[in-house]
């Protein structure tokens, strides 16, 4: 069943306690690095994947696999939380992409945040769109460990 099409799958991926567990460090990690919100709401988790932002993290595997998407991320790339979470984040790029987003994913890397992320995306339906006003930011735990990467997606144009 894909996550967007009964309220009581978005509840069960809201409740999980891994996701609701990064989509409050994904919220606590942009506070500390931009200084601004993810999200003004008491239930982050929920808020977060319901946002009318894509929203998107992997974590912090040698190649790293998306293990966040909110609903407007599923939408954008045409595929359900089951795909999404499984798949290698370089995949979201196409090919000539990819050297452009590891030199932003390094970036970031080295100062916590980025907030001019663009670049050209392609979705399980091999449709381009560009994406911008886009901030990538490592999601980091209380002890400063490196939990993945997230991207807040605020705007996309499709090509």
């Amino acid at each position: 069943m894909h996550p967007s099409s009964s309220k009581s799958s978005n509840s069960a991926i809201c409740d999980d306690p891994t996701v609701a567990g990064f989509s409050r460090l994904m919220a606590s990690s942009f506070l500390h690095w931009t200084g601004n919100t993810l999200s003004d709401e008491f239930d982050i988790p929920t808020s977060l994947y319901n946002a009318p932002f894509a929203l998107v993290a992997h974590g912090t595997e040698p190649d790293p696999i998306f293990c966040y998407a909110n609903l407007a991320a599923q939408k954008l790339w045409a595929m359900g939380w089951a795909d999404f979470t499984r798949m290698p984040s370089r995949l979201c790029a196409e090919e000539v992409a990819v050297p452009e987003r590891e030199r932003l994913l390094q970036q970031a890397a080295k100062l916590g945040f980025v907030d001019s992320y663009q670049g050209i995306r392609i979705s399980a339906e091999k449709k381009r769109f560009r994406i911008h006003n886009t901030v990538l930011w490592n999601v980091v735990d209380e002890h400063g460990t490196l939990c993945g990467q997230a991207a807040a997606i605020r705007n996309w144009e499709w090509l």
